[in-house]
């Protein structure tokens, strides 16, 4: 490919963002013998983002070059892939634009896959650093906010039992992505008031399922810059909703098809159980404590995911079909 490593960054409205982000990767350590570049993936942003690398790119001296590429198929999952298509080495190390990497973020993250050739992705440890401190009773929630705190040993990641990490921070194998992930994946990440996620592990599970495997590599250190808004309990509220909503299709990407009618059915009855029994034991208080709003929004998005995610396919086939339709008709017109 010709460079040794890609630090990727896709952005939505990350103007006020992307110059600390940057200065931490202006001044990485023990790179010096590194060929390595930055992209800046804009994802359709309407607060400048262009014109401030284009600002940068001006009085940048630096032997790593800083490249912008604009995606406008709105969704965190076409920036990621266009990151992939652009990238000029074989290691993709992918950044948020609220991410601040430790200054040797990326010697380990090349080091890391140079010692583990089976590896396709491999996630940072997270550390949230938040505006405000967090209230102690909201810590089982910290961890959707894509804090990976795993401990200080490397470790594979079992999807069945542990789920997949965070794009955040996560490094992955050009051609893990390339040859593996749908260009088109059903689960796009969060766009305008929706707050539907986990494009992340749709991504690394067809990784994981081509036979890469997918470890936890604590060397490489990230911050995450969390705003005192995303402690709020509306935010935190949408975020589960968001996570409850994936959860039928990611649940169903982990089965074989003859599996699939029956786990619905096994689902559908374990899930209104877990609801039943959560709103049994915390209805007292669910309006007045946060952890217990918060789960029990995601259990009722678990619950009606399968019909809320066959209502957007159903959707998204009508709107294909009367574009086809469309495009037919005008060819024959002419």
């Amino acid at each position: 490919m010709g460079l040794d490593f890609t630090v990727a960054i896709p952005t939505y409205n990350g103007a006020n963002r992307l110059p600390r982000v940057l200065e931490k990767l202006r001044t990485q350590t023990g790179v010096e013998n590194l060929k390595w570049e930055i992209l800046i993936v804009d994802n359709n942003s309407t607060d400048g983002v262009a014109k401030l690398i284009q600002e940068y790119q001006l009085q940048w001296y630096h032997p790593f070059p800083l490249k912008y590429f604009l995606e406008t198929q709105q969704g965190a999952a076409f920036a990621r892939s266009k990151a992939i298509q652009e990238a000029k080495s074989e290691i993709i190390g992918f950044l948020d634009d609220d991410n601040l990497p430790a200054p040797n973020w990326i010697i380990e993250a090349y080091k890391f896959a140079l010692n583990n050739p089976q590896v396709g992705a491999y996630a940072s440890k997270i550390s949230g650093a938040f505006e405000v401190e967090p209230p102690g009773n909201i810590k089982p929630l910290l961890l959707y906010l894509a804090i990976t705190e795993r401990g200080e040993q490397p470790h594979l990641y079992l999807p069945f039992r542990q789920g997949f990490p965070p794009t955040a921070g996560l490094v992955v194998r050009r051609q893990a992505w390339k040859y593996h992930v749908p260009s088109s994946p059903f689960l796009i990440g969060r766009i305008g008031s929706s707050m539907l996620g986990s494009e992340d592990a749709e991504a690394l599970f067809y990784i994981q399922k081509a036979g890469w495997e997918i470890w936890y590599n604590p060397s490489m250190e990230v911050e995450h810059l969390i705003p005192a808004w995303r402690l709020e309990k509306d935010y935190l509220i949408s975020l589960m909703r968001g996570v409850g909503l994936a959860r039928f299709h990611l649940r169903m990407l982990l089965m074989k098809n003859w599996q699939r009618p029956l786990a619905f059915f096994i689902y559908l009855l374990n899930d209104t159980a877990k609801l039943i029994l959560h709103f049994i034991r915390y209805y007292k208080i669910i309006n007045s404590d946060i952890v217990a709003a918060c789960e029990m929004e995601r259990l009722l998005a678990t619950l009606v995911s399968p019909f809320y995610l066959w209502h957007i396919k159903i959707s998204r086939f009508l709107k294909i079909s009367s574009t086809a339709s469309f495009k037919q008709n005008g060819i024959q017109d002419r």
